[in-house]
């Protein structure tokens, strides 16, 4: 199976509206993102067992560890989960701005240092979250 093939089973196995939603938001990363990576995540470890929601990424950037240590790993990554909606934006390294900036203008959000969690598409203003996911793509190629 494909990972365009997993993106979609996912997609299509959420409830109305969340799949409705997850699929608005999968367009919307993917015209911000042409020609990007695409990841899926089925939210389980090495051994299988379940450590996460599933999610979908798009692009990819380098993350380092204090370490020395490399990873590779998705920019922005979409997820249901049991009340709504996530949206990480990976490879911030100014944990307060996202908060600061977009928290108070975005509408209905839980919105921390990378994440922007909602209960419905309609409750957060869409191009406010855009600038967001603008701005993390951005962050994360700098």
């Amino acid at each position: 199976m494909t990972v365009q093939d997993e993106v979609s089973d996912y997609i299509a196995a959420q409830p109305e509206p969340k799949r409705s939603e997850m699929q608005q938001l999968h367009e919307t990363v993917l015209k911000l993102m042409p020609g990007c990576r695409l990841w899926f995540l089925d939210g389980r470890d090495e051994s299988g067992r379940t450590v996460s929601n599933p999610s979908i990424g798009y692009g990819t950037q380098t993350t380092r560890y204090a370490d020395g240590r490399t990873r590779e790993f998705y920019q922005i990554g979409i997820s249901a989960n049991t009340t709504g909606i996530s949206v990480y934006l990976m490879g911030l390294s100014d944990r307060k701005y996202l908060a600061e900036k977009y928290g108070e203008k975005i509408g209905q959000a839980s919105v921390t240092g990378y994440c922007i969690k909602f209960r419905r598409l309609e409750n957060v203003n869409i191009d406010v979250l855009v600038d967001a996911m603008r701005y993390g793509i951005e962050q994360a190629r700098a």
